[in-house]
């Protein structure tokens, strides 16, 4: 019932960017504390990868998360999985059906035969013949059975039903597990656009510092270790840009992938995530109660143990009697023009006396089953609460994240412009300047990583509350 999907997405969900062992985020910034997502994982998640359909355009694609939801309901490579798996559950429910169902046959054959009598003993009669034929027999037989009253067959075939509804319900849940996962890569590639975006300008301010370090050791006001040192700044912030914005690149095709865009697509990410907070209406209880009823997988769990009910009471019925009605009807004779109508009715109980205990190692096997999906249904109500729980704690975290942070980047600003007249004046040497653009950086940083984390948060509220198709564009209703 429960698949390690989740796990993947969670840790797609809660990355707060990609962070290389190249380019390290300085220590106490939101992606420091992050997970990396693991790639083995992401890589053989269904999830992540799609059909994809179309021509790629020799244009690019200009990819709103709207689209990118609309494309990854209709190509993404999971929901065929959920496809496959009610069509499977359908197809049993069928077999359970067919046992209930009367079943009829139709016979026409043909015999050519000669019986040696003596071979039953009968030779040794005056006037018979010991050796009868060649003859033959033609018959045409339409045979009918029909099982009157079999309570395992009828509780099985309401166990498939349940079971049929469990998958039907986890096709559902496909489709926001699916909603989860392209929202997130969308985030991330919101991120890594607005960091590579940050980045340029860092580049451009560091060459802006080392032509001004320059043109002021070429007037003799300053060392050669100013020049050296806005160099070193510079090449680290062109080294960080190249790497953004190969990071970026990935992003998109991630994006690609997991929404079946045609092959080798050029798309350009359109939307942006603005701070919104959350309406006041929303609490842990309403939200907690919603969950309840209507988490598709939740509903998946109850089905299945009703599921399991009546399959251990279909093993139970084991013991009982059960009824069967066998009729045929046909021609038989000795050519095609002499035949005459014969026909057989019989009905008859079976009434279980010793069956060696296999109705009994049914009935274990079938509560066996029953206490798991009793204990899974409990489990996935318990995480279904901490789920809601962490996801407004998520919330209420990277929602004073953002806001410090965003006042930190206003202070880092006035920093680095006041470093950077200091140094301009003759006051200072530039390592106040280098000191003041890594403050920035950091600054910077920590904001597209507590924006990230409190989107991202916003989503998984909606998963956890069990409408995240439908709720997560109104929860980030002011992406534009």
């Amino acid at each position: 019932m429960h698949t390690p999907k989740i796990l993947v997405l969670a840790v797609v969900l809660i990355s707060a960017g990609n962070v290389s062992a190249q380019t390290p985020s300085p220590a106490g910034s939101v992606a420091a504390r992050a997970p990396a997502p693991a790639s083995a994982s992401v890589q053989s998640n269904r999830l992540l990868g799609s059909i994809p359909a179309g021509t790629a355009s020799s244009g690019i694609l200009d990819l709103t998360l709207e689209d990118a939801l609309a494309r990854g309901l209709k190509y993404n490579l999971a929901l065929s999985e959920g496809d496959e798996n009610v069509q499977t559950s359908r197809a049993e429910r069928m077999r359970a059906l067919s046992k209930l169902l009367p079943t009829l046959d139709i016979r026409p054959s043909v015999i050519e035969e000669q019986v040696n009598l003596a071979a039953f003993g009968f030779s040794g009669f005056p006037g018979i013949k010991n050796i009868v034929g060649p003859f033959s027999v033609y018959d045409a037989r339409a045979s009918l059975s029909q099982s009157v009253f079999n309570f395992r067959n009828l509780r099985n075939y309401r166990s498939s039903k349940q079971e049929l509804a469990a998958a039907e319900f986890a096709a559902r849940d496909l489709r926001e597990q699916v909603s989860l996962v392209v929202t997130g890569l969308y985030l991330q590639a919101i991120s890594g656009s607005a960091r590579l975006e940050t980045e340029s300008t860092q580049v451009a301010t560091s060459e802006t510092v080392y032509q001004q370090a320059v043109d002021r050791k070429n007037a003799g006001t300053v060392p050669g270790i100013d020049v050296l040192r806005a160099q070193v700044q510079w090449q680290t912030e062109r080294q960080r840009f190249i790497y953004y914005e190969g990071e970026f690149e990935k992003q998109k095709l991630n994006i690609a992938r997991a929404i079946g865009l045609p092959l080798g697509q050029q798309l350009r990410i359109v939307d942006t995530a603005p701070y919104t907070p959350l309406t006041a209406d929303l609490t842990i209880e309403s939200v907690l109660q919603t969950a309840y009823a209507q988490r598709l997988d939740y509903k998946e769990a109850e089905a299945l143990i009703r599921a399991a009910e009546l399959t251990k009471s279909a093993a139970r019925a084991g013991r009982y009697p059960s009824a069967t009605v066998d009729a045929n009807y046909g021609v038989i004779g000795q050519s095609l023009t002499h035949t005459h109508g014969t026909f057989a009715v019989s009905a008859g109980v079976d009434i279980p006396i010793f069956q060696g205990g296999r109705v009994q190692a049914d009935i274990d096997e079938a509560d066996a089953m029953l206490r798991r999906r009793r204990a899974e249904s409990e489990d996935l109500r318990g995480k279904i609460d901490a789920d809601v729980r962490g996801a407004f704690l998520d919330l209420r975290s990277a929602a004073r994240q953002v806001e410090v942070a965003v006042s930190n980047i206003d202070l880092a600003q006035q920093q680095l412009q006041q470093a950077r007249d200091r140094f301009a004046a003759g006051v200072t040497n530039n390592l106040e300047v280098v000191l003041a653009q890594q403050s920035l950086a950091l600054a910077t940083e920590n904001q597209i990583g507590a924006l990230y984390a409190f989107n991202a948060a916003k989503v998984m509220l909606a998963r956890s509350r069990g409408d995240a198709e439908q709720s997560i564009k109104e929860y980030l209703r002011r992406i534009k």
